[in-house]
């Protein structure tokens, strides 16, 4: 089994590098991969750069370059749910585009044109990281993240974005790869760490907790590795 494991930021795989700490380090479409061996199974981690355009690109490449058959995203993000504190995980059960607007043609917020507002990731693989967060005594939420190519560090656009998707967390990857993992029939796990409040402390709270909030996540991710 091939499995693909993205973070959007450096921050986001330095963990999982350390732990596996011996890969081969492959260059492709301008990005850098990681191939970790694991006796039957084969990772490929990569960190593909922020934003929605960047994190597509590198799902794409996992799944028809590298053959990745399952992609799990790690990182951070802004929660919006109020039970949610910075340093607990959130699982997505769903993902959207908040910042995707062609509301001028009849269309909801975060509708494009022969899609859908909401891309589903995968039941397995959800079922998975809630058993593993179980059997380690881990807080493991679950809730709908919204995608858009900004940092939200305004609490009007964030009760918006609350509002709009009744959404719990956002952030600037994670429904950009939902829609390629969709259309390429891949199996995707989103899991995100919160590290600010998206907020108008949201810049200090991501700066001062961007590391360690990643490194929550990525605990989880090596965990679920070991199952699969």
């Amino acid at each position: 089994m091939i499995i693909g494991v993205i973070g959007a930021m450096r921050e986001e795989i330095t963990p999982l590098l350390e732990h596996y700490k011996d890969y081969e380090t492959l260059a492709f479409g301008g990005n850098t991969f990681y191939k970790v061996a694991l006796g039957s199974k084969t990772l490929i981690i990569a960190c593909s750069r922020i934003g929605k355009v960047h994190s597509a690109l590198t799902a794409s490449t996992m799944i028809l370059h590298f053959g990745c058959e399952r992609i799990i995203f790690n990182g951070v993000a802004g929660g919006i749910n109020p039970s949610y504190k910075i340093g607990d995980l959130v699982l997505a059960s769903k993902l959207c585009q908040h910042d995707v607007d062609i509301t001028i043609f009849g269309h909801p917020f975060g509708y494009f044109s022969e899609g859908k507002v909401f891309t589903e990731s995968d039941s397995v693989l959800n079922g998975l990281a809630k058993a593993v967060a179980k059997e380690n005594g881990i807080n493991l939420y679950e809730g709908i993240v919204a995608t858009g190519d900004q940092f939200i560090g305004s609490k009007e656009r964030k009760e918006w974005i609350k509002k709009e998707f009744n959404a719990d967390a956002i952030e600037m990857e994670g429904a950009s790869v939902a829609v390629v993992c969709d259309n390429l029939n891949t199996p995707l796990c989103v899991i995100r760490a919160i590290s600010d409040n998206a907020g108008d402390e949201a810049l200090v709270s991501y700066e001062e907790f961007l590391e360690s909030s990643a490194r929550v996540s990525a605990s989880l991710v090596i965990k679920m590795i070991e199952k699969l």
